[in-house]
């Protein structure tokens, strides 16, 4: 196995040109695991590690660009008032040490369906920006993801960054899984409250073959009581709930049924659709 370790961004781009099978490596989450059970062996690896701009973040007009190689850990310290949606899903990301080494990039990078990172984005209306020696282009989080560990990713592209507004309103973000803490979600769910547009993303988490939204969810919340912050009746939470798990895919594995995830994915919206709103409803 070939192992490659450029240290500019220019170098990465044309390493991976020159060798569009390499699969890169920054925390190592994920790609140590698989290499580690002999379940996967690349003929190279593309070490970003020394890649000095996929480690920095900024504002970028109305956005901010954060670098795919921010690790969780300064995700929570440096980021988690403007992304607190994104900041919650990284504290469930395993250990203190996973979240001192992982990177939001990473997660991307792997496309799995249950990716903690993942429904913020979604939720959040975020975007992927990737790059190849051709140049660079944008994915909205919703388009980046194909299928299982799939991706929208060129052979010749890496992930670059991404792109995401910070917070206009509470955002929540909950998963459920086999034990309390380091662990693989059965589901998950995230919320973003726009109180200015009267609106809600969503994403969904391990209950299909990519990270999902509930288009309908986001569309019964402009019906809630935006302009009177009054208490959300029990029937908009429950019917809330309902549009979510109907938005799910999920399929029977060893993790947990697919009718139990969509009982779990109803609660969970329910769960954060009450906290958000408390939220909002105290300014």
């Amino acid at each position: 196995m070939e192992f490659l370790s450029p240290s500019t961004w220019g170098e990465a781009l044309a390493a991976k040109a020159e060798h569009p099978d390499a699969v890169p490596i920054a925390g190592g989450t994920d790609v140590m695991v698989e290499l580690n059970f002999d379940r996967r062996r690349p003929p190279a690896l593309l070490d970003l590690t020394r890649v000095r701009e996929l480690a920095e973040w900024a504002a970028d007009g109305d956005v901010l660009r954060v670098g795919a190689g921010v690790t969780y850990r300064r995700l929570i310290d440096e980021l988690g008032d403007r992304l607190p949606g994104l900041a919650l899903a990284a504290r469930t990301v395993g250990s203190p040490q996973i979240r001192n080494r992982g990177t939001v990039g990473g997660n991307l990078g792997s496309a799995s369906p249950a990716g903690d990172a993942h429904p913020p984005l979604l939720a959040c209306g975020a975007e992927v920006e990737v790059a190849s020696v051709r140049g660079a282009r944008r994915i909205p989080a919703a388009a980046f993801f194909a299928g299982p560990k799939r991706s929208a990713l060129a052979p010749d592209e890496l992930i670059a960054a991404f792109r995401i507004p910070p917070a206009p309103g509470p955002q929540q973000f909950a998963k459920v899984g086999t034990r309390n803490a380091m662990v693989i979600a059965v589901c998950s769910f995230a919320l973003a409250l726009d109180p200015v547009r009267r609106a809600a993303g969503t994403g969904i988490g391990s209950a299909g073959p990519t990270p999902l939204r509930a288009a309908e969810a986001e569309s019964f919340a402009a019906e809630l009581p935006w302009e009177s912050r009054e208490p959300l009746p029990e029937p908009a939470v429950a019917r809330f709930g309902e549009l979510v798990a109907a938005a799910a895919r999920p399929i029977d594995d060893v993790r947990g049924s697919a009718a139990y995830r969509r009982h779990a994915l109803a609660v969970l919206a329910g769960r954060t659709l009450r906290w958000a709103w408390e939220e909002y409803r105290c300014g």
